[in-house]
């Protein structure tokens, strides 16, 4: 602990109950084997499928119901890496075009996803569309939602019905008091709602939510962003509330508050966590929770492998001149997926 009050851990040493590349396993030991064989292919939940298996973000959801301070969701940038921004806003029809370009191109793709720009469930016509026809044309393929968790409870019989496997929520409070710092204000039951109202709304559906999500057999993943002098200290509570309803995993990332990005945070110079920081404080949330470490705080338009972004190969014009047969498709990736999980059982040391 500094003399702040802030847990640290010292990079270099590393952290206990962390997750990463040094660390053993997955960290995911504590799963039924049921359960790990739903993340065993996912690049986003798993550190060691994202060595090995690709994702697709389809940015089909613009609108949003949730104001946020680190958040400035840019829908035609090409040069700026964190969520909220792509290069292109799509139709349902264009993702699925896009789905099977990637993956006849990306063969070792195994998960659609949507994340934004806005909130998948704050366009729940655009979102259920999308899903709808991937699942028609690519069954093979995981998919997987990210939200703010502010309508969730009122989709999970729909996105259980589609079969959807993998929800990802962002929680970054638990008290409306110091989540009213962060959300400013919601849009709910067709009105603003600002102040204390709206983070006592926002944390009572999140949680409900996350707990209807569970108790219907869907992977919860909760993401919190770590911001030194407001939630900083409050992050392992979240992680403790959020297991008890059911949630496996807890990512916790550092604020990206680049003043050049136009958010709130960014232009009041609010500072993100320190190395040591984002380390102590994944150290305290991982006594409750299996702790995520290898997130790349991806773009809502992200294609590839984590940290290795292909979405420049597969803009709208270039989707256009593709035509994949998608059984083709299917059973390319069949084959290359059987390879690759062949190497990780090879590096499991596992028959």
């Amino acid at each position: 602990m500094d003399a702040t009050g802030s847990i640290t851990c010292d990079p270099a040493a590393g952290c206990p109950g962390v997750g990463g590349a040094g660390a053993p396993g997955d960290g995911l030991e504590h799963l039924p084997e049921a359960l790990r064989a739903k993340v065993r292919d996912h690049p986003c939940y798993s550190e060691r499928a994202h060595h090995h298996f690709a994702r697709l973000h389809v940015a089909v959801a613009p609108g949003c119901n949730l104001s946020c301070n680190y958040c400035n969701r840019k829908y035609d940038c090409a040069n700026e890496s964190r969520p909220g921004v792509v290069s292109e806003v799509l139709t349902p029809q264009e993702a699925v075009a896009k789905t099977l370009a990637v993956a006849e191109e990306i063969p070792q793709l195994s998960v659609v996803g949507i994340a934004g720009p806005g909130d998948a469930l704050a366009n729940p016509r655009r979102t259920f569309e999308t899903f709808e026809r991937i699942r028609e044309v690519a069954p093979q393929l995981r998919l997987c939602l990210s939200t703010n968790g502010l309508a969730l409870p009122d989709y999970v019989d729909d996105l259980v019905a589609l079969g959807v496997e993998h929800v990802t929520v962002t929680v970054n409070a638990i008290d409306p008091e110091i989540g009213a710092r962060i959300h400013p204000s919601i849009i709910f039951e067709h009105r603003r709602r600002r102040g204390l109202e709206a983070a006592r709304i926002l944390v009572q559906r999140q949680l409900a939510g996350i707990e209807a999500l569970a108790s219907s057999g869907v992977l919860v993943k909760v993401n919190s962003v770590a911001i030194p002098g407001i939630n900083h200290q409050h992050l392992p509570a979240v992680s403790r509330a959020v297991r008890q309803r059911g949630a496996f995993l807890h990512n916790v990332m550092p604020l990206i508050s680049d003043p050049s990005h136009g958010t709130y945070f960014g232009e009041i110079g609010q500072r993100g966590p320190s190395d040591a920081e984002l380390l102590g404080l994944r150290a305290a949330c991982a006594s409750d929770i299996a702790v995520m470490s290898h997130c790349q705080q991806c773009r809502a338009d992200a294609v590839g492998l984590l940290g290795e972004d292909r979405g420049a190969e597969f803009s709208r014009a270039q989707v256009a001149q593709r035509s994949p047969d998608p059984e083709a498709v299917r059973r390319r990736q069949q084959d290359a997926w059987r390879i690759l999980e062949e190497r990780m059982r090879e590096e499991e040391g596992t028959p």
